[in-house]
């Protein structure tokens, strides 16, 4: 069932976007630049399966074949679960009963590495492009400094046991360098997909100065990770995001929404595709 509604959902993304068109798309890509799109896609799911095996190792050592069943699995069972949620039940399903809230803990603290990463280049790319679109940066900021207000004020709320302040202080129980090697693979992974946007910039011949486009991607990615939505739609969410800010710098809309869906089509179809093999031959831990 789970496989299924994955390929239906992709199916009907592929087929409903009338803006995509994919004949005068091939027109731009060669045999090359696809292959060097599947190599950038390679590397980044790669480093994130690596990352998930390190996370895991605070209590298990895994196989690398085994850290990808787990990766792809759970990613093909939560792309229609609103930001992944469904990533931290599916994940779970592969270990014991007494390893599941370690698991989902590794899990919080893998994806949450991942966000700060993208918030901390999503700075960076603000305060590049800044004076360029003649936004102030001071209403990113604010943003951030209200998110960061909230938190400190609800810390000590519990929902079902958990607070802010107890999360806190068990991720803080975790050693230097375990955080270290983990935020190291999501600076690679992070630096792998904004290189694979910008040399699709360059393969559809949009020409930006290097600071602007990275600073673009920077915020683009910043932008997008804030707005809810189920990971399917990723392809919506940035797509606008980014026709927005690249039709600052007067791109065509056509192109970008070209980008994304390649971006889209390289780093989540193709990994589904592979994850609904694991999918179909899961088997459950036993209690």
């Amino acid at each position: 069932m789970i496989v299924s509604i994955a390929l239906f959902y992709i199916y009907h993304q592929l087929q409903g976007d009338k803006k995509i068109n994919w004949s005068i798309i091939s027109s731009y890509l060669s045999v090359q630049s696809a292959i060097i799109l599947i190599g950038f896609s390679a590397v980044n799911w790669v480093l994130e399966i690596f990352k998930w095996k390190h996370l895991v190792s605070y209590f298990k050592e895994i196989s690398f074949f085994e850290a990808t069943k787990q990766s792809l699995g759970s990613l093909t069972a939560s792309i229609f679960t609103p930001n992944r949620i469904g990533e931290y039940g599916a994940k779970v399903l592969y270990f014991p009963k007494e390893n599941r809230k370690q698991v989902v803990l590794l899990n919080f603290i893998g994806n949450s590495s991942q966000m700060l990463v993208t918030t901390f280049f999503g700075v960076i790319g603000v305060s590049l492009i800044g004076l360029n679109f003649q936004v102030s940066n001071w209403v990113i900021f604010g943003f951030f400094i209200a998110a960061f207000l909230i938190l400190f004020l609800f810390k000590k709320v519990e929902i079902y046991g958990f607070s802010i302040q107890k999360l806190v202080q068990k991720i803080a129980s975790f050693s230097f360098a375990f955080h270290r090697k983990n935020i190291w693979f999501s600076i690679m992974r992070y630096l792998v997909f904004s290189c694979q946007f910008f040399f699709l910039l360059l393969t559809f011949d949009i020409e930006i100065a290097l600071e602007i486009a990275f600073g673009t991607i920077f915020t683009m990615y910043l932008l997008a990770s804030i707005v809810p939505s189920i990971h399917l739609m990723d392809v919506a969410i940035k797509g606008s995001v980014a026709v927005y800010l690249f039709s600052l710098l007067g791109v065509e809309s056509w192109k970008i929404i070209a980008i994304t869906s390649l971006m889209w089509l390289y780093n989540l179809v193709l990994p589904v595709l592979v994850g609904s093999y694991f999918v179909l031959r899961f088997k459950p831990q036993k209690p």
